[in-house]
């Protein structure tokens, strides 16, 4: 059975239940799901993954966080050409922008981003984040 990680950076666990829901999408489209923190990972551990997804919030003036999510980015976009990503956050202010900006960046890399800017929610992931998610997570496993 092929694997998809699922590798996220949470602040307040909104993001975190995101990655639980992508990871539920994925099983449910008939793949394994490994969901862990990026701080439990290196970014190179994804380097043999043909298929991926990223969860990060938006932070400050709609970034990605500046600690630890920043430079794990910066080292997937030095492989990311040819990957298969898929994105997902939560934000409480804004309106996307932080997204926007990640799917441009992976997509200059070389990656092929699945989902858009769909698989966003306000604070904690609702009925309709939570819908989305799991059409990513299918769509993921499908690739």
């Amino acid at each position: 059975m092929k694997e998809i990680m699922v590798a996220y950076w949470s602040g307040t666990g909104n993001t975190a239940a995101m990655a639980t829901i992508l990871g539920k999408g994925i099983q449910d489209g008939g793949a394994a799901a490994k969901v862990v923190s990026v701080e439990d990972i290196k970014a190179d551990d994804l380097k043999d993954y043909p298929v991926f997804a990223l969860g990060c919030p938006s932070m400050g003036n709609e970034t990605l966080e500046e600690t630890v999510m920043e430079d794990f980015v910066t080292e997937v976009e030095s492989f990311a050409s040819g990957k298969k990503i898929g994105l997902f956050g939560s934000y409480g202010w804004g309106d996307g922008e932080w997204m926007r900006n990640w799917v441009s960046r992976m997509e200059d890399a070389g990656a092929q981003v699945f989902g858009g800017e769909d698989a966003i929610c306000m604070n904690e992931p609702d009925a309709e984040a939570e819908e989305k998610l799991e059409a990513l997570g299918k769509e993921l496993a499908a690739l």
